[in-house]
């Protein structure tokens, strides 16, 4: 099984890049790192744009490692949600 890990200050991808003009910043995030719910204990992932104002999300970390549905969004080549960007800074 193969394990996919993220570490404070990469920076990922998520899918929906594919569908923006090359040189966009657009759904570039980089990792702020693990979180956890305060009341289900459920393990989270934080995340900051690097696009827009920047904002902060946070999602579940099943959601954030999980494979594109790629019958809800047949186009899409990128196999899973997000990925690590190769990109230098």
């Amino acid at each position: 099984m193969e394990t996919r890990e993220f570490r404070p200050g990469d920076v990922v991808r998520h899918f929906k890049r594919e569908t923006v003009e090359p040189g966009s910043d657009k759904y570039l995030y980089r990792i702020v790192g693990e979180a956890t719910h305060s009341e289900t204990r459920e393990k989270m992932m934080v995340y900051a744009a690097l696009y827009g104002d920047g904002g902060l999300f946070v999602r579940p970390l099943g959601m954030f490692l999980s494979e594109v549905d790629h019958e809800k969004y047949p186009g899409i080549k990128q196999k899973y949600r997000f990925e690590l960007e190769a990109r230098e800074d």
